[in-house]
């Protein structure tokens, strides 16, 4: 019998519904007002480490109309101006454009007026999932998809695996289309044989 192997999708596209926003619900509500036309304010600035949500909302924002550029710490020259003119041009017309960096605006190695435009509007600073928040998260994804899933599995998955949610929740997806290949349920021994099969 041919050797069942674990290959995981591809993430599902960043949207403002499928972000989880833990701590950061204030950052997801108002790009949900700037994308029905309630902008709360030209700028909404989102900063925070690494793995806090930065890129997911901006990819999110843009797939939602929104003007938005991620990781603004890394704009040169040219794209510090186009945004520059991108949000005047949105306080123009009642829009708003949204930017995402690692830092508080003051703290951003940019122009002087770009720096003061970024800051004049909404700041939000997101939060990192804490693991409860993810265990939570991944929780309600195995009751959305039917499943039961053990305790111990859920922490193996937290505690053994790349910690990012969106890797965590595709691999959920995975085991759930191998335990139903292998006609077995979803137990840690079932995870661990799952595991070792893996494919990119």
């Amino acid at each position: 019998m041919e050797q069942l192997t674990l290959a995981l999708a591809p993430p599902p596209a960043p949207t403002l519904d499928n972000f989880v926003p833990g701590r950061s619900g204030v950052a997801l509500a108002a790009l949900r007002d700037a994308a029905a036309g309630r902008p709360p304010a030209t700028v909404i600035y989102l900063w925070g480490e690494r793995g806090s949500g930065r890129s997911h909302l901006a990819r999110a924002a843009a797939a939602a109309g929104l003007a938005a550029v991620d990781d603004v710490e890394r704009l040169d020259d040219a794209a510090q101006v186009a945004l520059f003119d991108a949000i005047n041009e949105a306080r123009a017309v009642g829009a708003a454009v949204v930017a995402t960096g690692l830092a508080p605006p003051l703290q951003l190695a940019l122009r002087e007026d770009l720096r003061t435009r970024l800051g004049s509007g909404m700041v939000c600073e997101l939060a990192p999932l804490s693991d409860a928040e993810k265990a939570s998260a991944l929780a309600a994804r195995a009751a959305a998809l039917g499943m039961r899933v053990p305790a111990e599995v859920l922490a193996y998955l937290r505690t053994h695996l790349r910690r990012d949610l969106g890797t965590q929740m595709a691999l959920l997806e995975a085991l759930d289309r191998y335990s139903l290949a292998q006609q077995r349920p979803l137990t840690l021994p079932l995870v661990r044989a799952a595991l070792a099969t893996l494919t990119p």
